[in-house]
């Protein structure tokens, strides 16, 4: 009996033939998540596992593996054989630890049974007949409450047996680099990293390009852009970013520009250079964290015209 992490998968399911393209791009973001852990992961039926993390690490390494697109949601499993009466005494042991991590002297529980080894003799009914009987026999304080119980232990029958008492979901969405690179135009503010979440989400890798135009704006302002790319890094992996120093552009365009096309013409800029660097770093997209109605210069209209500047397609998530 060992202590793993069990991982779940949602919208790969769905894939189709191309789904073994997925689950490799996804089992890829898997280990790079807990290679500091010492785990390795493993497909298996349905389900991925991760083996030869410390048990002191697991809750570490699900906090990890929660922040990886693709995957659904995690336990923290124990993989034995299939062997009933053992199975029915660990799950015993779990309910008794999960009663008393909720600090519950009395509780409620159901087992649920999960049989994808239709090899195996007894239905997921039946399992969670047996484990439930078991359970309620031999943990005092206990009682049965199939609808709203509140701790449920879990068994599935497998290539092993896996048991657990909890599920954390993760981020869902699709494996970094399945649907290709895109350039973000990262702002201090909180629209662009979250419009670079949203479509890294869907499995696009990002890089990001920022304007820096000092003195007008301060190394701080510069500092914080760092910032936010790191803590979008936790969930986007390693994100390259691109300065660009604007004050001269910017200048040229405040001194020969009427001063009601100012705006619209420095985002054309920004576009114009977001899709060089884009196109020079493999990108087939741009991102930003614009939206209609947002501010004044952001109508459907002035879009437009920002648009018009590149050929890129332009993702405002």
């Amino acid at each position: 009996m060992i202590p793993i992490i069990l991982v779940r998968y949602g919208e790969i399911h769905l894939k189709g033939q191309n789904r073994p393209r997925f689950e490799k791009m996804l089992k890829d973001s898997m280990s790079a998540a807990v290679r500091r852990f010492g785990g390795s992961v493993k497909k298996g039926d349905g389900r991925f596992y991760v083996r030869h993390i410390e048990e002191s690490q697991i809750s570490a390494a699900m906090d990890a593996l929660c922040k990886v697109f693709g995957v659904h949601s995690v336990s923290p499993a124990y993989e034995m054989e299939k062997d009933l009466p053992a199975i029915c005494q660990k799950a015993a042991e779990l309910a008794q630890a999960e009663m008393e991590r909720l600090s519950l002297s009395k509780a409620s529980f159901k087992v649920k049974g999960k049989r994808s080894d239709k090899r195996y003799p007894l239905s997921s009914m039946e399992i969670a007949a047996e484990v439930g009987g078991y359970i309620l026999e031999h943990v005092p304080g206990l009682s049965v409450d199939v609808k709203n119980p509140q701790l449920t232990v879990y068994v599935e029958m497998r290539e092993q047996a896996y048991l657990y008492t909890s599920i954390l979901p993760g981020k869902g969405g699709m494996p970094l680099g399945s649907s290709g690179k895109a350039m973000l135009l990262l702002s201090g503010g909180i629209d662009s990293p979250v419009a670079g979440y949203m479509v890294a989400s869907r499995g696009v890798y990002l890089e990001a390009v920022h304007y820096h135009s000092f003195p007008y704006t301060s190394e701080r302002a510069k500092e914080k852009v760092l910032t936010l790319a790191k803590l979008l890094a936790q969930y986007t992996g390693p994100i390259r970013l691109h300065i660009v120093h604007f004050t001269e552009i910017q200048m040229a365009i405040y001194e020969k520009c009427p001063e009601e096309q100012l705006t619209i013409l420095m985002r054309r800029y920004m576009m114009k250079i977001a899709e060089r660097v884009a196109l020079e770093n493999q990108c087939q997209a741009i991102v930003t964290g614009e939206s209609i109605g947002q501010v004044a210069s952001q109508t459907i209209a002035s879009l437009h015209v920002t648009n018009s500047a590149v050929e890129l397609p332009v993702f405002r998530p």
